[in-house]
C-alpha cells in the first residue's frame, strides 16, 4: 500500500506521527468509452463556452453561480486565507461510546501506521481505546476540506473513519409515514419469529458479487476468443396473493426447514400451505398403518371350499339326531302287548 497522507494524531499533549492509507478499494470493473468501429479512446476537450478556446488546467479556476448568469470566481489565494484546520494534524476532540455514532454518518475508511519513534504512543492510544470501549471523535483536513471522523481499533490497527456532517444527511419525507397503519400483535409476533429463525453470525466472506464475477467471465471469454454461453433463466410464475400472516408462517417454516429444524408442535394457529401438505401426508401414512391387510380372492375361495364339507357333515349329524326319537316311538307301537 502507498501512504496518501502524513501527519500526527494530537492526543492531549501527546503527538503521534502517522501515515494514512486507504483501507478500502473498489472492485468495480472499469470501462473506457471507445469508438465502436476501431476501438479508439474517446477524448473530451476542456473548452470555454464563451470564447470556444481549449483551456489548460493552469487556466481553470473555481466559480460559484449566484444566479442570473453571474459567476463569482475564486482563486487559490482565496482558499489559502480560509481558517482550515492544519492539513497535518488529527485533533482528538472527545471519546464516546461507539454505539452513539450512527452508521449513516460514516464515509471513507483509512488505516493509520505509526511513523518512526511513534510506535509506543501509538500502541498506548490503541490499547486505551480498547480498554475504555470508546471511539475518538476527531477533526482532520483531507484534500483541502475539514472533515469530522472517528478513530477506533480494527485488527490491532487504528482506523480513521471520515464522517458526513449532520446537515449532509437527508430527512426522509415519504407519504406512508403520515398514514395510520396498524400492525396486529400476531403478525408482529410471527415476524419476530421469522427474524429469530433467520438469525445467524455475520460472516462477510460468504457473500460474493455474482454480477462482477459473471461480467469478468464475459471479458475473459472475449479475450480468449471463445463463445460466451449465457444460461437461460427460468422465469418463475407470479405467486398467488396470500394474506400477510400466512406468508409469515410459511416463511418461518421454510427458514427452519433450511436449517434442518423440526417445526414446532402444538399451537392453535391456522395451517399454512406447507403444514397442510405435511399433515395430509402424515394422516395418510397413519391410516395405511392401522388398516388390516385385505385377503386375496384365492385365499377367500380356498377357505370357502374348506368350510362347505364341514357344514354338510354337521347338517347330517343334526338330522340323524332328530330322527332317533321317531324311531323309538315307531318301535313301541309295533311291539305285541303281553296277555294278562
Amino acid at each position: 500500500m502507498r501512504a496518501i497522507w502524513k501527519g500526527a494524531v494530537s492526543f492531549g499533549l501527546v503527538s503521534i506521527g502517522v501515515k494514512l492509507y486507504s483501507a478500502t478499494e473498489e472492485k468495480d470493473i472499469r470501462f473506457h468509452q471507445v469508438h465502436r468501429e476501431d476501438g479508439g479512446r474517446i477524448r473530451y476537450k476542456r473548452t470555454c463556452s464563451v470564447c470556444g478556446e481549449e483551456v489548460t488546467y493552469d487556466d481553470i479556476a473555481k466559480g460559484y453561480d449566484i444566479g442570473g448568469g453571474e459567476m463569482v470566481i475564486l482563486t487559490d489565494e482565496d482558499f489559502a486565507d480560509l481558517p482550515l484546520t492544519s492539513s497535518r494534524a488529527i485533533d482528538v476532540l472527545e471519546f464516546v461510546p461507539a454505539e452513539q455514532v450512527d452508521p449513516i454518518l460514516y464515509n471513507k475508511a483509512y488505516f493509520l501506521e505509526p511513523e518512526g519513534a511513534a510506535t509506543k504512543p501509538y500502541v498506548l492510544l490503541r490499547d486505551a481505546l480498547i480498554d475504555s470501549e470508546r471511539v475518538a471523535i476527531v477533526k482532520v483536513a483531507l484534500r483541502q476540506r475539514e472533515q469530522l471522523a472517528t478513530l477506533r481499533v480494527r485488527e490491532g490497527v487504528l482506523l480513521l473513519n471520515t464522517m458526513l456532517w449532520p446537515d449532509e444527511i437527508r430527512t426522509p419525507d415519504f407519504g406512508f409515514l403520515d398514514e395510520d397503519l396498524k400492525v396486529r400483535p400476531p403478525e408482529l409476533a410471527m415476524a419476530s419469529s421469522l427474524i429469530d429463525s433467520m438469525t445467524g453470525e455475520f460472516e462477510p466472506d460468504v457473500f460474493t458479487d455474482d454480477y462482477r464475477a459473471a461480467l469478468q467471465e464475459v471479458i475473459d471469454a472475449k479475450v480468449e476468443g471463445r463463445e460466451v454461453v449465457q444460461p437461460e433463466e427460468v422465469e418463475e410464475a407470479p405467486a398467488a396473493a396470500v394474506d400477510l400472516m400466512a406468508a409469515l408462517k410459511a416463511s418461518v417454516e421454510r427458514a427452519k426447514a433450511a436449517r434442518g429444524e423440526q417445526p414446532a408442535r402444538g399451537g392453535g394457529g391456522e395451517p399454512t400451505p406447507i403444514s397442510s401438505a405435511r399433515s395430509a401426508q402424515k394422516a395418510a401414512e397413519k391410516k395405511a398403518a392401522k388398516a388390516p391387510a385385505k385377503k386375496t380372492p384365492a385365499k377367500k375361495s380356498a377357505e370357502k371350499k374348506a368350510a362347505e364339507p364341514a357344514k354338510k357333515t354337521a347338517a347330517k349329524k343334526t338330522a340323524a339326531k332328530k330322527a332317533e326319537p321317531a324311531k323309538k316311538t315307531a318301535a313301541r307301537k309295533t311291539a305285541p302287548r303281553k296277555s294278562a
